[in-house]
């Protein structure tokens, strides 16, 4: 049988590129190599599924490091209110929570995923789960697709197949060699948004493991202590490093300084009081114990911080938590607001690529026309998705991203079909 248009890979592009090409008239084919379609999407958003974020394009463009620019087109077609609109007229309400990301009201992923995976049954699209893709053979008038024990043609072929990362979910990197077969040029690969390890004894000891730090500022510093790149949100000390939305985020300015500067660590500054300077928060710290003299400083001082890391950073400057203000001195008082306001640790690296939420580099964009998410290289050739080298921040950036890519792609490779029929 002849398709219109075969998309490979059932993630959040792919989905979304499949049900716009058989919105729009295409014959298509979803091929997965799994057993479920949307596994990505199902585990994103601890589960709730951050559908996108309500940012304004430019912010939401701020929010996507990784070639955010390239969007513009894309999001000029179908963006974040776009996604909202489509979802909100299949019946999945949503709510918008912190940082303006945006939830099914269900709070659950299977809310999502069911509905896209409808939408596929109701436009007629075939589905091919637990289906390994081998190959793709370009040719002049149509391009084939090959499979394990069969051969599918087809005029348009869209390549949503993901990148390196979550490689239990399908993505595993395939896609790239059928890129390359067509010409593109792959750019180098890397972890993003992923957690960060760190050799530091107190790490290694299991401290501070599963300690949380909410709304604090950590800064990627250079060898020369000047910063590299700063965020604020919460962080998590683990057996192995940092964790968290904010670790999270630096985690790929961490990947590129080690490279940069070819050391084998960088110094990362935690500040549990952005909006505060040091000298004013040791003058809170010393009001405070003044306030209660007899009693020790570590009940005097426990609601600054969690006591864990408010006893830690005590014992990092030699501060007896028994301490009172009648023995305190105005240097452990200085020396605990500086410690409040840039504890540092040694950060070594990342964890795998395949233990990252999203793949850094891909196919280069410079071959990739930005209103179409077309191959300037082969004819009838669309990618959209992770397999991009676009990637942004955790809190919906990469599923709008996907989802735009796939709607642009999807409707693109519809349309191009519709000219070569007739």
């Amino acid at each position: 049988m002849k398709y219109d248009v075969v998309v490979i890979g059932g993630g959040p592009s792919g989905l979304m590129a499949a049900i716009t090409a058989g919105r729009n008239g295409a014959k298509t084919l979803l091929i997965e190599k799994g057993n479920k379609l949307g596994r990505k999407l199902a585990i994103s958003g601890g589960g709730r599924c951050n559908v996108t974020n309500v940012l304004p394009d430019n912010e939401l463009i701020a929010h996507i490091p990784g070639n955010g620019k390239f969007l513009y087109s894309a999001f000029s077609i179908f963006n974040n209110s776009s996604i909202i609109e489509y979802f909100e007229s299949l019946g999945v309400k949503l709510k918008e929570e912190d940082k303006g990301r945006m939830f099914p009201v269900s709070d659950s992923a299977k809310t999502v995923v069911s509905t896209l995976v409808k939408q596929l049954d109701v436009l007629g699209v075939d589905q091919k789960l637990n289906t390994k893709c081998d190959a793709v053979h370009y040719g002049e008038e149509t391009h084939e697709v090959i499979l394990e024990n069969e051969k599918v043609s087809t005029s348009c072929v869209v390549i949503a197949v993901g990148g390196k990362s979550v490689p239990n979910t399908g993505s595993e990197g395939q896609g790239y060699a059928w890129a390359k077969k067509a010409g593109h040029t792959i750019t180098e690969l890397y972890p993003t948004e992923v957690p960060m390890t760190s050799n530091e004894k107190f790490i290694k000891d299991k401290t501070l493991q599963g300690l949380s730090l909410r709304d604090v500022e950590i800064t990627a510093l250079k060898p020369n202590g000047k910063p590299i790149k700063s965020h604020r949100w919460d962080i998590l000390f683990t057996h192995q490093g940092l964790s968290g939305p904010a670790s999270l985020r630096l985690s790929q300015y961490v990947v590129k300084a080690l490279k940069q500067f070819k050391v084998d660590n960088i110094d990362v500054n935690v500040d549990c009081f952005p909006d505060e300077g040091e000298q004013n928060l040791a003058d809170k710290l010393m009001k405070q114990a003044k306030e209660q003299p007899n009693k020790s400083v570590k009940q005097v001082w426990k609601g600054t911080v969690p006591e864990r890391y408010l006893i830690f950073l005590m014992e990092q400057i030699g501060l007896d938590s028994s301490t009172t203000y009648h023995h305190l001195k105005k240097k452990e008082v200085m020396d605990l607001a500086n410690q409040l306001k840039s504890f540092r640790l040694k950060v070594n690296g990342t964890l795998s690529i395949e233990k990252a939420f999203i793949t850094g580099g891909g196919v280069s964009l410079k071959e990739i026309v930005p209103n179409e998410m077309a191959s300037k290289l082969m004819d009838r050739l669309y990618f959209c998705g992770e397999i991009l080298d676009i990637h942004g921040y955790t809190g919906g950036f990469n599923i709008t991203a996907a989802f735009s890519t796939g709607f642009v792609a999807g409707l693109n490779a519809a349309q191009r079909a519709s000219e070569v029929r007739t």
